[in-house]
């Protein structure tokens, strides 16, 4: 499809994953201000934090994780898997189970675990099992009202987080940190928007770019989860292959695999993402690994982030990516909602 054929998105975008993206500076602001109600018990003895979930609810927790390592007085791990690693076990582990709909059944499987090593219990959903389970056993449960995809609620999955870890003191009010972040989102959309035409519009351009290309995304610290962000949402909107790697580390392995095969790496498109806020080594090396790829004709980009604070650039990043995805799944003529190869694997199960 022509990406400035805008009057015709809709007949693709049958469940209007368009409007899912408009509102999430808005869903950040709403998700904070529903947390500040929601009931939370005195974890105070907790020592470490285990947060247990898959695909877009999972996506927030890694978010927080990379945007509170220098900040967090408790260390964080994401658990993308059933069960629960041996160290959590006892209630100076807080398990933070979180699942969109609450049926997600490798998220259930370390909510059971938990309760039965007698973990410190949190669980987030918009209901499902989930919750029943909370109930049956008594223990802190927080529901959410989002009706579409969990990948469209990643405003929910990140900033009911961010407000459990404020009220257990393990850091610092982030609320002007969230309205300037959503200042910056709401400064950026007026050039993202489907009226916007793809010689004015950066996210219309870069889709153009990563059509029939393997694209993979780069991010350093702070912007290494959105990379794997931006992969999710190339995957399940465009549902194109992507794949994302973390600075440093790429430098230590990806980066002598640069040279074959030849068929694939002359199709493959590398985005660095990058901020202000990366630290200075990891800047350099973001400069100087574009440059190999760059050498060995590798098609590169780099992405810089808006906004003079961690979350700013953070959530511009994110924002841009998902409107690239949308794009991108216009340029395919693929509707961005369903997941039909996902869908069908659960019920295979």
């Amino acid at each position: 499809m022509d990406l400035n054929k805008y009057q015709d998105f809709p007949k693709l975008d049958s469940q209007n994953m368009l409007a899912e993206m408009n509102g999430l500076p808005e869903q950040l602001l709403s998700a904070w201000k529903e947390a500040e109600a929601l009931p939370l018990s005195d974890f105070s003895g907790v020592k470490q934090v285990l947060i247990a979930g898959m695909g877009g609810s999972a996506i927030g927790a890694s978010l927080l994780k990379a945007y509170t390592a220098p900040l967090s007085t408790v260390p964080i791990e994401v658990h993308r898997d059933y069960g629960l690693p041996a160290w959590a076990d006892g209630p100076d582990t807080l398990v933070i189970a979180s699942s969109h709909s609450g049926n997600t059944e490798e998220t259930l499987s370390a909510m059971e675990t938990a309760l039965e090593r007698g973990c410190s219990l949190l669980s987030i959903s918009t209901g499902g099992k989930l919750a029943e389970l909370a109930e049956k056993n008594g223990t802190d449960h927080w529901i959410f009202n989002h009706k579409g995809q969990p990948r469209a609620a990643v405003g929910y999955s990140f900033c009911l987080l961010l407000n459990v870890f404020y009220r257990l003191k393990f850091l610092a009010d982030p609320w002007e940190e969230i309205q300037d972040a959503v200042a910056e989102m709401n400064n950026q959309v007026g050039r993202l928007t489907p009226e916007v035409p793809d010689h004015d519009n950066p996210a219309k351009r870069m889709a153009g770019q990563m059509i029939d290309r393997w694209v993979s995304v780069f991010g350093a610290d702070l912007l290494a989860p959105v990379a794997r962000r931006w992969k999710g949402q190339v995957s399940e909107i465009a549902k194109a292959w992507g794949q994302f790697e973390a600075l440093p580390e790429v430098d230590h392995n990806t980066l002598a695999g640069i040279v074959n095969p030849e068929e694939v790496l002359s199709k493959t498109m590398v985005l660095f993402l990058q901020a202000e806020s990366n630290h200075p080594r990891n800047q350099r090396r973001i400069e100087l690994t574009k440059k190999n790829f760059m050498i060995e004709g590798i098609n590169t980009v780099l992405i810089k982030a808006k906004g003079d604070t961690r979350l700013a650039q953070m959530w511009t990043l994110i924002q841009f990516g998902d409107y690239t995805a949308y794009y991108l799944a216009m340029a395919y003529d693929v509707d961005p909602t369903p997941v039909a190869s996902i869908e069908n694997l659960k019920r295979e199960l």
